[in-house]
């Protein structure tokens, strides 16, 4: 038992709280409305999500089909037929028929076998509704972070646009300074390389930030369009979500969940596999009316009654080889099933440490960004009155972007570590539609 299961406690190490991450539905979980608009489009659109749907209304019919095969089937034919027979050596005659009749058949499922079949319907059509859930839950969790992402750019242009703004008052600063014989061509030069850098990021931003949004376009369904969202990270989505760890609670994970329906429709694949080599016996009833003339039909009743009992003689073995490949298939399942739940208790695992790490990240880097603004206030005072040098006061306007870009990386960092608990833990997938 993973030691960290049964800890009732918030993300941040705060109190307890009885409302987990996994208990809130992706609407509140993620309280920006534009972000949630951009996952209903999604989750309406995709085209992967609709096939998905298709996929669980496919197996919703053919597990009816498999529940009728153990109910009487009845059949109805009607016909006339008018024969001719013109035997050598006899006089020609002629024989007309017609009739109508209904046969009833059903099949005594003696082994299981249509049992089994059944069992096999059901576990594939739940399985099928599981992996739509699963579906439903990577698609919002990648919408969502592809949208934190597109804010994280947009930040980072700001910030690139920003410095360009105070880079290019600083050149024009040191151009006046060069100009009055009071500083030399190198840090009026190194003024310029720096204004040229930070101009030279701004196309790679705005790739990315088109890039970015046709991504989410795509998710949704539509062509490349401008997509619209919120102005910060932090109006993005709510802080301090609690989360609890009861040891059941991986249970609502819907690709646990449709790895253990296909475990059981392996299991029926084993009995359906069994059942199959003993005898299959079948009743058939039929009734009706049958004349050679259509004016005596109706008096010239008829019924009979038979049953069949079919079974394998000698198949060279390959119906207990079916059985051994169903065995092997479970195993298989089995197996599969047991590595399901050991990587979601993993998954769970790295990203509380993901998260924690990152809000301590942040938290670190805006007090990195504040020291970084007071520094480089300090020294544009020094070098204004001659103190330092142009390289030092540089040097610390560099550090103060990259101080800027770093916290932004780290909450974009902190979000998406909360974006993949959320989804380790299966949250906001139990509700197929919003509460009223």
């Amino acid at each position: 038992k993973a030691p960290y299961v049964d800890l009732p406690e918030r993300i941040a190490g705060e109190d307890s709280d009885s409302l987990t991450v996994a208990d809130v539905q992706w609407w509140r979980f993620y309280g920006d409305s534009t972000l949630c608009q951009i996952i209903e489009r999604t989750l309406d659109n995709n085209r992967d999500m609709l096939a998905a749907a298709a996929r669980v209304e496919r197996l919703r019919e053919l597990y009816r089909v498999s529940r009728a095969e153990r109910l009487p089937s009845v059949t109805g034919t009607a016909y006339g037929d008018y024969e001719t027979n013109d035997y050598a050596g006899e006089k020609s005659s002629r024989d007309p028929g017609f009739g109508a009749k209904v046969t009833l058949s059903w099949e005594l499922d003696l082994w299981g076998n249509l049992r089994w079949a059944k069992r096999k319907g059901g576990a594939e059509y739940l399985a099928s509704v599981e992996d739509r859930r699963a579906m439903r839950m990577t698609l919002v969790a990648s919408v969502a972070a592809a949208y934190f992402n597109l804010i994280a750019l947009d930040n980072e242009l700001s910030i690139v646009r920003r410095t360009l703004i105070t880079r290019s008052e600083g050149l024009y600063q040191v151009q006046l300074r060069f100009e009055g014989g009071l500083t030399s061509e190198m840090v009026y030069q190194q003024a310029k390389v720096e204004l040229a850098r930070s101009a030279a990021m701004i196309p790679d931003l705005e790739t990315e930030i088109t890039q970015k949004e046709n991504e989410i376009s795509l998710l949704a369904g539509g062509y490349p369009s401008v997509v619209e969202r919120a102005d910060s990270l932090d109006a993005a989505m709510p802080e301090n979500s609690g989360v609890g760890l009861p040891s059941t609670l991986l249970q609502r994970r819907p690709d646990i969940r449709e790895a253990e329906e296909s475990l059981r429709a392996a299991m029926a694949d084993v009995g359906i596999a069994y059942a199959d080599r003993f005898p299959r016996l079948r009743f058939t009833v039929t009734g009706g009316v049958e004349n050679d003339a259509l004016r005596g039909l109706i008096s010239s009743p008829f019924s009979y009654l038979s049953g069949q009992l079919a079974g394998p003689i000698f198949s060279f073995g390959a119906k207990r080889a079916k059985y051994r490949a169903a065995m092997a298939a479970y195993d298989a399942s089995r197996l599969g099933y047991e590595q399901k739940v050991l990587t979601a208790f993993r998954e769970v695992n790295d990203a509380i440490v993901a998260y924690r790490s990152a809000s301590r990240s942040a938290e670190l880097k805006r007090n990195l960004r504040e020291a970084s603004r007071k520094y480089v206030e300090l020294t544009q005072l020094q070098y204004i009155s001659g103190d330092i040098r142009y390289i030092d006061f540089l040097d610390a306007e560099r550090s103060f972007f990259d101080a800027q870009v770093e916290v932004n990386k780290a909450v974009l960092a902190k979000y998406l570590a909360l974006v993949e608990l959320y989804k380790a833990l299966g949250g906001g997938w139990q509700s197929e539609e919003k509460e009223a």
